[in-house]
């Protein structure tokens, strides 16, 4: 495993280290596209709505799993570089025990209280029991679905980045089994989604958990913990920025919701999640990237190898400059493509998704470096400044932007919030890389 890690750093060298996540990662975003199609052509675009204003749980969800993932993993790979493999492995198993804790005060808190959650949300009467039957079928099983958002950063650690490619495809095409089953067979309608979202991603938990319980053959696997209360909050606090983002992206995507529901109703909204699957479809590869090498970054930072950080960071910049250009360029020429999928081009939701991703499209020549940003800082343990990068470009800017654009534009200031909340967390990102370059010899 340590020669895993200790690699020799290039741009392909890096690539290949990254590629089962960013693969991983791109499969899931296309699973998570055919659930929409499914849902939007079976049972029709109000569900789709609802289906985008019940998300911010499903977030609270990756939220905690994030946090819990990468500041884990970032605490132990940097005691891996440190050769302290006791402390690594006893330190994994206490944080994964932690998560699950957390992930069951969560499910408790959504059922109680689902109907006041969801009125916040931005459900309305015609969409309130659409998004109770989803909700509801999803709530028992997210602890479990907890744990598969966490392991994949440590299968990257142990050195396994492959398994957990293999096993979160596994999961997300179990979903998209189930969402035809239980939908178009049985059509049990969104009820039928939350089963199967929660039993395809408990899978990917389930299997993570007797992986790492049994296969005892790497160097991080489950062990007596020692009650540390300091580790639990240490990879809370750098995995801060992780929870604060997707939190960030629960609290926006409110804002949104809203606003679009007040400007331009459910048909708006619908059009609004098609262009959001864009966003994640279209960055789910540098998501992959930053996430896949983060190990690497925490590994060589505990070591003190400050040429191989630079390399890292200098190989880094320029491979996700050219992705943010491409995906650009494919967004703005053929967004038609994707958009015909889920409605027909006659309908008011094609019209309002169609002229809203051009203008949504600068954000993406920004969002692949700020996420790398982001994720840096995590990987070097620095929780606080990863976490001001996140809140700033994740809800700061894109609340700003929503609540004063708009007044001006009404849609059209909606569409430029993002774009204009990623360019300055771009300026930002810029500043923290000249201040914090040296003292982490990274640049």
């Amino acid at each position: 495993m340590s020669a895993v890690l200790d690699q020799k750093i290039t741009s392909a060298g890096l690539l290949r280290f990254a590629a089962p996540t960013i693969f991983g990662m791109i499969l899931l975003e296309i699973f998570g596209i055919i659930d929409g199609l499914f849902v939007v052509r079976l049972i029709g675009t109000e569900a789709l709505s609802a289906l985008n204003i019940t998300f911010p749980i499903i977030l609270g969800v990756i939220a905690i799993g994030a946090m819990f993932g990468s500041g884990g993993s970032a605490l132990v790979a940097r005691q891996l570089g440190q050769k302290r493999e006791t402390d690594a492995r006893r330190n994994f198993t206490l944080i994964m025990i932690a998560a699950l804790v957390t992930g069951v005060l969560f499910t408790c808190f959504v059922l109680l209280f689902s109907d006041p959650i969801l009125s916040l949300l931005g459900a309305d009467g015609a969409l309130m029991p659409l998004c109770r039957d989803f909700t509801r079928a999803y709530a028992f099983f997210m602890p479990v679905v907890l744990f598969c958002c966490a392991f994949p950063m440590f299968y990257i650690t142990r050195g396994k980045a492959g398994l957990g490619m293999f096993f979160s495809s596994l999961g997300g095409l179990t979903h998209i089994v189930l969402d035809y089953i239980f939908i178009g067979v049985f059509d049990m309608g969104l009820f039928g989604a939350g089963l199967a979202t929660g039993i395809g991603y408990s899978l990917i938990g389930v299997i993570g958990f007797f992986y790492f319980y049994f296969n005892r053959n790497g160097n991080i696997y489950f062990v007596r913990p020692k009650f540390r209360p300091y580790v639990i909050m240490k990879a809370c606090s750098n995995g801060l920025s992780e929870m604060v983002t997707n939190l960030s992206i629960c609290v926006v995507t409110i804002l949104l919701n809203n606003i679009v529901m007040g400007l331009a109703g459910s048909d708006g909204v619908a059009a609004l999640t098609i262009v959001l699957y864009f966003q994640t479809s279209l960055t789910s590869a540098c998501f992959g990237y930053s996430i896949g090498i983060s190990p690497l970054v925490s590994y060589n930072y505990g070591k003190g190898d400050s040429d191989k950080l630079k390399r890292i960071f200098s190989r880094s910049l320029k491979m996700l400059s050219c992705v943010s250009v491409a995906v650009f360029i494919l967004c703005l020429f053929k967004a038609d493509l994707l958009i015909r999928l889920f409605v027909d081009p006659q309908t008011p939701v094609y019209k309002a998704a169609s002229g809203g991703v051009r203008l949504f499209s600068p954000c993406f020549l920004f969002m692949g470096l700020n996420i790398f940003s982001s994720a840096l800082f995590t990987a070097l343990s620095n929780g606080k400044i990863s976490a001001i990068l996140s809140f700033c470009r994740t809800f700061l800017f894109v609340a700003g932007a929503l609540f004063l654009l708009p007044r001006f534009w009404r849609m059209t200031g909606v569409w430029l919030a993002v774009p204009a909340a990623e360019a300055l967390s771009f300026a930002m990102a810029f500043c923290f890389f000249k201040k914090y370059g040296s003292v982490y010899r990274f640049a």
